[in-house]
């Protein structure tokens, strides 16, 4: 992206919070993607679809499908910008492109790829982008960098979305039950896309100790970082609804390990989003990835679950 910076646009710039940090010390997941949120709706004001125009025509911009890639951790007190632009546009869907910069050097910290739709805000119906807004999309036209590309994730089509029972029946695990409290949606009453992946990261130490018995609270010299995600969202749940989470191992790889987070509808059984991570193993005093150690990786790759994750 830094060779297309005469058609990507600053849309958002902030700096890291120390409560915005998690147990590793550094920027929690959840927070990427509120920043990428905020720059998303000044990404389509740039274009003339803004929250102010979106309000007046009853409409709102829903995510339907988010690549995201970690590259460099961000430490309390550091500065930070993001520059955004438009991959592709098309009636029914836009292909947008978020990327974070450290404020010091320029370099890229975080990647985001959104595909986009128009809904109608009461029945959720899709609708079509005006045309006003697609030509718009012209001056910010760009191409997904290689840093911003898929590495250890893919971007094929979804699966076909599975219930509630049938994770269970597959041996995914509980990982998270809660409901959907009123600080975690928007104005309208709709779960903010920041909670999806905080609830997955709020997860994280159920999952170690149902599958590793680990237990973080007592290590503080080992963590683990997430290096990509990818999130397809189905439903978007409402204030009040109850949620359930449901995760198992994809793949093992020497230095990687794959998890699969689904969440569910908790009365309804119905998926609610589909995700999967790439993570490390990581040293927290050198601050270095460390390799998957030999026991581990083999008592992990006997719980390998074939055919989940997005």
């Amino acid at each position: 992206m830094s060779q297309q910076t005469n058609v990507f646009k600053e849309i958002h710039r902030d700096s890291v919070q120390t409560w915005e940090s998690d147990q590793m010390g550094h920027l929690n997941v959840q927070f990427y993607m509120e920043k990428a949120q905020s720059g998303l709706s000044s990404l389509f004001a740039e274009m003339g679809l803004g929250p102010r125009a979106l309000r007046a025509a009853g409409q709102r911009l829903e995510v339907q499908d988010h690549h995201v890639r970690f590259l460099r951790e961000q430490r309390p007190g550091a500065p930070f910008y993001l520059v955004g632009g438009v991959l592709s546009a098309e009636p029914d869907l836009f292909v947008v492109y978020e990327e974070m910069r450290a404020t010091l050097d320029d370099t890229p910290a975080a990647t985001f790829r959104a595909e986009v739709r128009l809904v109608d805000d009461a029945t959720g119906t899709p609708t079509a982008f005006p045309q006003a807004v697609i030509d718009a999309s012209a001056k910010l036209r760009g191409e997904l960098p290689a840093h911003g590309k898929p590495r250890g994730l893919t971007l094929e089509a979804p699966r076909a979305p599975m219930t509630l029972a049938q994770a269970d029946a597959r041996g995914l695990v509980p990982t998270y039950q809660g409901e959907v409290l009123q600080r975690m949606c928007d104005g309208k009453g709709f779960m903010n896309k920041r909670h999806y992946m905080g609830l997955v990261s709020d997860s994280i130490p159920n999952l170690l100790v149902k599958t590793r018995g680990d237990d973080r609270s007592q290590s503080g010299n080992i963590g683990g970082a997430a290096l990509e995600y990818r999130f397809v969202y189905f439903k978007r749940p409402r204030c009040g609804d109850i949620l359930k989470l449901r995760s198992g191992l994809k793949q093992v790889t020497e230095k990687t390990y794959t998890w699969s987070h689904l969440m569910f509808d908790g009365e309804s059984g119905e998926m609610i989003a589909a995700s999967e991570a790439v993570a490390i193993a990581l040293d927290l005093v050198a601050r270095k990835a460390i390799p998957v150690p030999t026991e581990m990786r083999k008592h992990l790759s006997s719980l390998v679950i074939d055919g989940i994750g997005v």
